[in-house]
């Protein structure tokens, strides 16, 4: 048998990556890890953890050898039928809610939900809100219900591509859609993620013109549509939010100082 600290020392991994996945392995914690660093790990475990760190070296994201990952202070289940949830996205979340707060019962919609993270936070987040979120993979809708019953959050899940399939209106419709242009080299780093969750057509924006497009119909007059977007698509976005109709129109920035996310307000009761 070998030791935690040789395992790590010839892990060829950052220390943390490597940390989590032999904790991982062995079931327990990166505190137990660093507190017992001689601790002996017998054969399997390590075997396990090997398989772990060669999946790893391949690229394969940790969210998805853990299975799981924190958004937003909650830890969601997660497999390669949907997105990682990046940090950034936590900021399209903050945003819905500062819009939210003070409304009575309002009605929220995530479009391309994939694990339900956005649903999930905004209906715990927001407790009076009514949240529809919808996906059109079906394999992406079952783990968003996983996790929507795993953390007690009640959301309503539809089958829909983008709009198709969703009746009624809404106080604020909120979404983190494909926005990676087809021909982005760094889709190649992104290969173990699903790749219709992340381009969008030779410049990434077929799907957010969609969207913009489509939310008019579907929201209540004051009501808010938020995007995350790509670091570079803010004013081409903004371009189509003003061109749909919407006013208040804001670009906010995420803690790298990138624009990440817009988002408008449908005021114009009538026009649609």
């Amino acid at each position: 048998m070998t030791s935690v600290a040789q395992l790590l020392a010839g892990s060829g991994l950052p220390r943390a990556e490597a940390r989590l996945l032999l904790a991982e392995a062995l079931e327990t914690t990166v505190e137990a890890l660093i507190a017992r660093p001689e601790r002996s790990v017998d054969d399997a475990c390590a075997a396990r953890y090997a398989r772990l760190r060669a999946r790893r070296v391949s690229g394969e994201p940790i969210a998805y050898l853990r299975g799981r990952k924190e958004f937003h202070g909650r830890e969601f289940v997660l497999s390669p039928a949907v997105l990682v949830p990046r940090p950034e996205t936590e900021l399209l979340v903050e945003l819905a809610l500062a819009r939210l707060r003070g409304r009575p019962a309002p009605r929220v919609l995530d479009l391309g939900t994939g694990s339900g993270c956005i649903a999930v936070t905004l209906a715990l987040e927001c407790r009076p809100a009514s949240v529809v979120a919808a996906d059109r993979a079906a394999e992406a809708l079952a783990i968003a219900r996983d996790n929507a019953r795993r953390l007690g959050a009640a959301v309503e899940f539809v089958l829909s591509d983008w709009f198709s399939q969703i009746d009624g209106r809404f106080d604020t419709i909120v979404a983190n859609p494909p926005y990676v242009a087809s021909t982005d080299p760094c889709l190649r780093a992104l290969a173990h993620e699903p790749h219709g969750a992340l381009a969008a057509g030779p410049d990434g924006l077929a799907d957010l013109r969609r969207i913009v497009a489509g939310a008019p119909a579907h929201l209540n007059p004051g009501g808010w549509l938020a995007v995350e977007h790509g670091y570079d698509q803010g004013p081409s976005v903004r371009g189509q939010f003003a061109r749909a109709g919407f006013d208040a129109i804001e670009t906010h920035r995420d803690l790298a100082g990138l624009e990440r996310v817009c988002l408008g307000r449908w005021a114009a009761a009538g026009r649609d």
